[in-house]
């Protein structure tokens, strides 16, 4: 390894070609929107609107490269759980109740052992998010992907109730900060950059567990915390880190502080930052940095116990979100 700390791009995932590029095709995706869109390109979930005034929560993801981890583990049933959360938690973002889910399945050749525990771990994500695993794809496409190898998908459609409404955010109001489980399911490329010469075996002694154990953790479901909290916005911290998602709930004109002494960053946060010498900027733009979802909330009701991370502000300077 060289003396210039590694990044998310030289890993091979730029986040800004990526947002230049979505810029670019918008305009050919909201020419497809009809007058029942309610929300399209942008937010965690898209919404349709309903007869009767309810809508339609919607949205899909992928798991990335912690995939090729788990190839590498042998442990295939914590990515099922990944993906049904991750897409739990985007239409959660909503306030939607999911309905129904259905995924992509693709490789090389069926594993019947590999296929069997990512079902398991959807099903038993499915039961606990109170949808139906309604159905999905199974491709085997031999010469696309190597022997081995697989990618999976998830598309969720959820429920926003009739009369659903939320108070506009303002400045003053507090940014609350639910915990992650680890790192979930974004970064993976430049985490297997920063371990590639590694055993995944190896039990750092900040970790005080096998490295594979951390980096498979399953990505938490914050669906229940969510239709418990009364709050104005929800960021779900995915790629692109807190400095890319947390601007996505809130609107124009307004921006976010965070106080890094508010919450506790898990060790494999700053075993990531000092072994690949990744500098903070480059961390807050690509990890949740232990925050999985940051919830915008009025200061009168702010539940107790709550981790309060930061307020809202008015959005003045370059940098919409400041993390001090």
């Amino acid at each position: 390894m060289g003396s210039e700390g590694l990044s998310y791009a030289a890993a091979g995932v730029d986040i800004e070609a990526y947002q230049r590029v979505l810029e670019r095709v918008k305009p050919l995706i909201a020419a497809t929107h009809g007058k029942d869109v309610a929300v399209g390109v942008g937010p965690f979930a898209g919404l349709y609107k309903l007869p009767g005034g309810g809508h339609l929560a919607a949205s899909a993801d992928g798991v990335g490269t912690k995939i090729k981890v788990a190839i590498a583990a042998g442990r295939h049933r914590g990515i099922g759980v990944d993906i049904v959360n991750h897409c739990v938690n985007d239409i959660a973002t909503a306030g939607a109740r999911p309905l129904f889910f259905l995924d992509y399945f693709a490789t090389g050749r069926l594993d019947p052992d590999v296929f069997t525990q990512l079902i398991e771990g959807m099903t038993g994500a499915c039961r606990e998010a109170g949808c139906a695993l309604l159905g999905g794809e199974t491709a085997e496409m031999p010469g696309m992907y190597a022997l081995g190898d697989y990618d999976l998908a998830g598309f969720i459609v959820g429920m926003v109730e009739p009369g659903a409404h939320r108070a506009p955010i303002k400045a003053g109001d507090v940014l609350i900060g639910l915990p992650s489980s680890g790192l979930h399911t974004n970064g993976y490329s430049l985490v297997r950059k920063v371990f590639e010469d590694v055993p995944p075996s190896r039990a750092f002694p900040e970790l005080g567990r096998p490295l594979e154990d951390v980096l498979l953790e399953p990505h938490r479901s914050y669906l229940e915390e969510l239709t418990h909290f009364r709050w104005k916005g929800a960021a779900h911290i995915t790629g692109g880190g807190i400095l890319g998602n947390l601007p996505r709930c809130l609107p124009e004109g307004l921006g976010a502080h965070l106080k890094k002494a508010a919450w506790e960053v898990p060790p494999i946060f700053e075993l990531i930052r000092k072994r690949g010498r990744v500098a903070d900027d480059e961390m807050y733009g690509t990890f949740n940095m232990g925050l999985g979802m940051i919830l915008v909330v009025d200061p009168g009701d702010v539940p107790d116990g709550a981790r309060i991370v930061g307020e809202v502000v008015r959005h003045t300077g370059p940098d919409r979100v400041v993390i001090r």
